[in-house]
């Protein structure tokens, strides 16, 4: 059995050809569809964070909105970039999503993917420390941010407080036992990866990685999931971990699947440059009629390793379109795997 949930970039964009052209839209429709998620059987609503653009930023204030219009269905992010985040305000932000939602948050973060903008986090006042990369920042935010989710006390109390204090000292309210375990790391790395085992956290891995090995994407990412989990297994932890992958997959049963996707032509993985150092591999988008579907979804190994998938969804197609989408894959295709 596997956790199926799915992965909305929440695009907008002033055109007629689009179903989501305002912000407001984006946010509304981002509510109903997870509404609409739950009620099909799905397990996960989760939302892409980009700054600067025409796309969802301030993830929180929607996740808790959710968390109140829904009752089982997991609620996350798939990543917060960390470069952006004051981790003391972040924990108390999602303390309160998580406990608005019943502890059904999962808290995707990392260090980021490529920008809008040059260096946007200088924008919101973040600046590397002496010697530090703006990974190596993202990174020491997220060691504050798990310290901080313990929940233990670390703030000396006013000796004359407006209000009574509990004994000893502070940590931020509101606190949600539990949310610690559900924070997943998006990692573009095997060490990274590894990095994040390390730490106790649950692993995202996207539809993109650094080309390691020059071998097929999915063959990549599987290593990458092994080498999470022997880490993990290393570390001593005391709980499984979950690991989720990402990818954008269509059933073709009626016209509308095969005009938007019949013809994608990205059957194939991709090579490209994150930046001027770094070579990465893009994966593969499917699209075909189910039986076709089930066959080459087989062969993927990485969807193998992980417990949970995301589905990258169109959502400028709107709620209904993406409704349907899911709708076909979790009846046509999911059991079809032994995935349902």
């Amino acid at each position: 059995m596997k956790k199926i949930g799915f992965l909305s970039f929440g695009h907008w964009a002033p055109s007629p050809q689009s179903g989501t052209r305002t912000a407001a839209d984006a946010l509304l429709q981002s509510i109903e569809l997870a509404v609409a998620a739950e009620a099909l059987g799905a397990d996960g609503a989760y939302f892409r964070v980009h700054h600067f653009a025409r796309q969802l930023s301030s993830p929180l204030p929607l996740l808790a909105a959710i968390g109140a219009r829904t009752r089982r269905i997991e609620i996350g992010t798939g990543v917060i970039d960390m470069r952006y985040e004051n981790p003391f305000y972040m924990a108390e932000e999602a303390g309160a999503a998580d406990l608005i939602a019943g502890g059904r948050l999962q808290l995707g973060i990392s260090r980021g993917s490529p920008e809008q903008v040059i260096d946007g986090w200088r924008h919101f006042g973040y600046r590397p420390a002496a010697g530090e990369s703006d990974a190596d920042m993202a990174r020491r935010q997220t060691e504050v941010l798990l310290e901080l989710l313990q929940g233990e006390g670390f703030a000396t109390p006013n000796p004359t407080p407006m209000f009574p204090n509990p004994p000893g000292l502070l940590r931020l309210e509101p606190f949600s036992a539990g949310l610690r375990e559900r924070i997943w790391w998006g990692a573009g790395s095997n060490a990274t990866a590894v990095w994040a085992a390390e730490r106790g956290m649950n692993l995202q891995s996207s539809t993109l990685k650094d080309d390691e090995t020059g071998e097929p994407f999915h063959i990549q990412q599987a290593g990458q999931i092994r080498a999470y989990r022997n880490a993990w297994a290393q570390a001593g932890h005391d709980r499984t971990p979950r690991v989720s992958v990402s990818r954008s997959i269509f059933a073709l049963v009626d016209d509308r699947d095969r005009a938007y996707f019949g013809r994608r032509g990205q059957e194939s993985d991709q090579i490209g440059f994150l930046d001027e150092k770094t070579r990465a591999i893009f994966g593969r988008s499917y699209a075909a009629e189910p039986e076709a579907l089930i066959a080459q979804l087989s062969q993927d190994e990485a969807i193998a390793e992980a417990d949970t998938l995301l589905l990258t969804l169109p959502n400028q197609l709107g709620v209904d379109y993406n409704v349907h989408v899911m709708e076909t894959l979790l009846t046509e295709v999911a059991p079809a795997l032994g995935w349902r």
